[in-house]
């Protein structure tokens, strides 16, 4: 059987069910809840309110979070494991670099940066011996950088020779996921490893069947958020049910990029669900039902978040 690294330990593919393949427990900055820990409130309080929305979701039916943090997004590995371990939800940990990409590594090549990665997915991550099963990049507005480039061709080498795939945040509207293929191609890698991440931040179905016709996977991993980015719920549902209709459907996954406490947001964490009150389960609740009334079958729905995670992780 294929399995990929959870916080827990190896994860049987064919076990994953249900699975959000972009969201967040909560973000930070590196370092900054450990240095400024006044910064967050009460720690127990979020840390309570991460294991209430966690149970809700498990009780809704989601097994599987991949959990799309990394350094300097303020990932701490040691709290996605109790997490888990306290609520029986699977989560996947990521390893790569967002957006704040660490001024030590701009003059770095990749060729020093793609062992860091291969170290946290092989061996385990700040010596705890929990290993990712994503590598996580990001490229918004302003497109690949040069910096950007570097961690792209670091994370396709890390790919390359751990097996293990990559999930892009990237900038749907300026068409920001076509930069990203083209450096993975370059690289030589396999694109059916590669997911580009908020896909449903634009309606463009030439861009987004473009894409699929390249070989990788979408993220329409926006929904129910605060960010004013795209279409609106409705545009959103739309462009899903069209891409799903014109035969798209096998290589789309949904998600939302919630947390329950985001880096930019209040130190109530409470604050979050001003904006989303289903949390994790708002596909469920209001984009799903949505996507029945547009045409769109259970079956088609299901391939969304069972088989199509599978089938990305597990090759």
């Amino acid at each position: 059987m294929t399995t990929v690294n959870s916080v827990l330990g190896p994860l049987e593919v064919a076990d994953l069910g249900f699975t959000l393949t972009h969201e967040h427990l909560f973000t930070a900055s590196a370092g900054i809840q450990r240095t400024y820990p006044e910064l967050f409130g009460d720690f127990q309080v979020l840390t309570n309110e991460v294991v209430s929305a966690l149970s809700e979701a498990r009780d809704g039916g989601v097994r599987t979070i991949i959990e799309v943090s990394t350094l300097d997004l303020g990932r701490d590995i040691r709290f996605l494991a109790d997490m888990a371990a306290r609520t029986g939800v699977n989560i996947i940990a990521a390893t790569g670099i967002w957006r704040d990409i660490p001024r030590s590594l701009w003059n770095r090549t990749p060729d020093e940066i793609a062992p860091l990665f291969v170290r946290e997915i092989e061996q385990g991550i700040e010596g705890t011996g929990v290993r990712a099963g994503i590598i996580k990049v990001a490229n918004d507005a302003e497109g690949v950088t040069r910096e950007g480039e570097i961690i792209l061709r670091a994370a396709a080498r890390a790919a390359k020779q751990t097996g293990v795939r990559i999930s892009t945040h990237s900038y749907a509207p300026g068409r920001v996921g076509e930069q990203q293929v083209a450096i993975f191609e370059d690289e030589g890698l396999d694109l059916n490893r590669v997911y580009i991440g908020h896909s449903n931040d634009s309606t463009d179905l030439e861009y987004l069947l473009g894409l699929v016709a390249r070989g990788v996977w979408l993220g329409f991993d926006r929904h129910g958020t605060a960010l004013p980015i795209g279409p609106d719920g409705e545009g959103r549902a739309q462009t899903l049910a069209a891409l799903i209709k014109a035969g798209a459907g096998n290589r789309v996954m949904v998600s939302h990029d919630w947390s329950v406490l985001g880096v930019s947001r209040t130190s109530d964490p409470r604050a979050s669900r001003g904006y989303n009150s289903d949390g994790w389960l708002y596909a469920k609740r209001r984009l799903f039902p949505r996507l029945l009334e547009l045409g769109i079958t259970q079956e088609q729905i299901d391939q969304l978040n069972v088989d199509n995670p599978r089938h990305f992780l597990g090759g």
